[in-house]
Parts: structure tokens; sequence; C-alpha cells
């Protein structure tokens, strides 16, 4: 699968958002949806667990789904040669650093799992990542909640006139 590149009329993403190997399209549409409303650059990891041209992605993401901007990437080592030296986070439920002590800027790479179960250990354990604290029983929270969380701190950081 040969990498698209992002349209050229597009302007750069304050920052970018990777679904590594999502394996469920209405996430994968809520995400989308996210990333157009932040100007956010949404990247797609395969393999995927269904049809970017889905019925559902194009539900989820309702009729916005045309105007995202994502790239597709054929495998994780295709992604992460394009991530080269762009400063990138992962997200896991195994790690103990809160994201909230990452030093958000323009141009950063976050970096999420599948649904089911999450990045690879051997990724989160090569290059770290990154936690949202929880205090109740559950061992993970939906994959577009903690994409919006953390997306939404870093547009703070990035653009804090917005939220004063």
């Amino acid at each position: 699968m040969a990498e698209p590149s992002p349209a050229p009329s597009r302007p750069e993403p304050l920052f970018h958002v990777a679904m590594y190997e999502p394996e469920i399209p209405q996430n994968t549409g809520n995400v989308g949806r996210l990333c157009l409303a932040l100007q956010a650059r949404l990247h797609l990891v395969h393999p995927l667990g269904f049809e970017v041209d889905a019925k559902a992605v194009r539900r989820a993401g309702l009729d916005y789904w045309h105007q995202v901007d994502v790239v597709e990437h054929a495998d994780g080592d295709a992604f992460f040669r394009w991530v080269g030296d762009r400063r990138c986070y992962l997200f896991s439920s195994l790690a103990e650093a809160p994201y909230t002590r990452i030093p958000f800027a323009e141009g950063d790479v976050y970096v999420f799992g599948r649904e089911s179960v999450g990045l690879p250990h051997s990724l989160v354990e090569a290059r770290g990542a990154w936690a949202l604290p929880m205090i109740g029983a559950t061992r993970s929270l939906n994959v577009s909640n903690v994409v919006s969380i953390v997306a939404y701190g870093a547009m703070q950081a990035i653009r804090p006139t917005l939220f004063t």
C-alpha cells in the first residue's frame, strides 16, 4: 500500500493523532470528527478492522468524514518511519506517568492502540507511554474518549487563549 500524501491545500495540523490498528469504525469516525474540530491530522496504521469507506465510519463521522485530514500507513514500521524525529507520545493503560506531564507542542504525534488490547507491549516497552489516571474498577477507557481527553489537553497547551 502506498502512503498518500496529505492534500496540499490543507494547513499544517496543530498535532497528529494516530490510531494504531483500530478495530471499531465508530471510534475511528468519532476520532476523525474530533481531529477535524481541532485541526489535527488523523493517521490510520494498518491493518484496520474495517474498510475506511465503511458506512459505520461515515455515520460516526457524520457528514464530515470527507473533510477529515487522514493519512494511512501500511503498517507500524511505515508509520514510525514517517514519525522519524518528531516528538511522539504513546498512550497505554499499562503506563504510570500521567498524560498531564507531557509538554504538549505543535506538531506532536499522539499514538493510541487497538480497542481490544491497546498498543503492543513491545512498543510500549521500547518507546515508553503515558496514561490517564483512573481510580475506579475498570481496566481501560474507550479509545475515542482517551483521544478526546489528550487532544483537548494538547489544545489547551498549544492554544491557551481558547480556554480563557
